[in-house]
């Protein structure tokens, strides 16, 4: 077997009206984030990482955005489709390891729950999927506070 490894990135903007979901966990906060599916920053991320480790195309070419029947999509579901594409591939998910860049909310207190649910989707033991948060210290346009980006990279292990 060989491993590989994947890194995925993903942002989305904050607006009225939306739902804040991360990690497959609905968050508390006056704006969401904007995109065609849940904008799920975080689940994006590690999709893409794990299809990357099995060098396959990204979430866009998987789940365009011109498909309106995907609009609202869980990014769970995203997620699932990500760990089954490398399955078939004859990947062996390993572990995830993902960060969320945000001024506010605060993530923290939501880490457990995004654990178990990322966990449970992909397959693997809560100890294996790494969630940490940090801010981007004031600067850009996630210091301005104008949305939510998330980095991952996804350890796959291959015939």
């Amino acid at each position: 077997m060989m491993t590989r490894v994947g890194i995925g990135y993903d942002i989305h903007r904050f607006a009225h009206g939306c739902r804040l979901v991360l990690g497959g966990v609905e968050i508390p906060h006056e704006m969401g984030l904007e995109g065609h599916s849940d904008a799920d920053v975080l689940s994006h991320a590690i999709a893409d990482a794990v299809l990357g480790a099995v060098g396959l195309p990204d979430i866009g070419h998987h789940f365009p955005p011109s498909d309106a029947s995907l609009r609202g999509i869980s990014s769970l579901v995203i997620l699932q489709k990500a760990a089954a594409l490398a399955r078939e591939e004859g990947g062996i998910l390993r572990n995830v390891d993902a960060t969320l860049i945000a001024e506010s909310p605060r993530i923290g207190p939501h880490l457990p729950a995004m654990k178990a649910a990322l966990a449970a989707v992909l397959g693997l033991d809560p100890k294996a999927v790494g969630i940490k948060a940090t801010t981007n210290e004031g600067l850009g346009s996630i210091g301005r506070g104008e949305g939510i980006a998330a980095m991952a990279v996804a350890a796959v292990e291959l015939p």
